[in-house]
């Protein structure tokens, strides 16, 4: 078993708000899921990403709240844990904190993680963020809640990408770009052509998810973005890719915050 690893987010929150991705070095999964697989529901024996698990709870203030994620838009606020394990796991995209020491988590392999803080450091939040979630809102209604929950202004917010997906891996149908132009027309702001690039097959887009996940919070005002500079489909020593290979495992993103000194 490899040294376990892990990608702390390099951005400007505040030092008692801790956020890291996983990595698939470490653990105890067998191939395809080698070697950190921490996703429940990707098909590796259960034992094995129980045993992932009690790993990363050594490096946690308490186990993570687990969601199930359906590529929806729910949020949900939460206190405490949850072991995402059984069948009582609640559906959702993303969750919210105001209590310290709760520690959040998302599970992916290509889709977005985007967690995000405010400069107080007194609330986090993490979504799941794949191509239908993104186009759907879960951004939109994980920025409104935390602004809801703490009177916040959305230019106090800090966010930060996890790996993900790149644009040069990531080549979709033109109903996916029409789709998030008809999104973006709706909420009364545009994309810029970047966002998809033309593929050499006909009627087929390469997808920025990052540049788009970027322009949708710039769009709520939410000006501090970091990350989204992580390919999971080019680095299968570090990543899970279910683009790459199918089945795979998954990693995490985590963030908590402790109480103030």
């Amino acid at each position: 078993m490899s040294a376990l690893t892990v990608i702390r987010a390099q951005w400007p929150a505040p030092s008692h708000v801790h956020a890291f991705t996983t990595t698939r070095h470490g653990g105890f999964s067998k191939t395809p899921f080698d070697g950190f697989n921490l996703g429940a529901y990707a098909g590796d024996e259960l034992e094995a990403v129980l045993q992932n698990r009690r790993v990363l709870d050594a490096l946690l203030p308490q186990s993570p709240y687990w969601i199930k994620q359906v590529h929806g838009t729910r949020v949900v606020k939460v206190q405490g844990s949850n072991p995402g394990i059984h069948e009582n796991v609640v559906e959702a995209d993303a969750s919210f904190t105001q209590t310290p020491q709760t520690v959040l988590s998302i599970l992916a392999a290509d889709c977005m993680s985007v967690l995000l803080t405010n400069q107080a450091g007194t609330a986090i939040a993490a979504a799941h963020a794949g191509w239908r979630g993104l186009c759907e809102g879960v951004l939109e209604n994980t920025v409104a809640l935390f602004l809801q929950e703490q009177s916040e202004l959305a230019d106090r917010l800090i966010a930060w990408i996890g790996p993900s997906i790149s644009v040069k891996h990531y080549e979709v149908g033109s109903e996916v770009r029409d789709a998030f132009l008809r999104a973006a027309e709706h909420r009364g702001h545009t994309l810029s052509d970047s966002c998809f690039e033309k593929s050499m097959n006909a009627q087929r887009y390469m997808a920025d998810l990052p540049r788009i996940a970027k322009e949708r919070l710039h769009a709520m005002g939410v000006k501090q973005v970091f990350g989204g500079d992580l390919c999971t489909y080019s680095e299968p020593e570090r990543f899970y890719s279910y683009r790459r290979q199918n089945p795979t495992g998954r990693f995490a993103s985590l963030i908590w915050f402790n109480p103030k000194p």
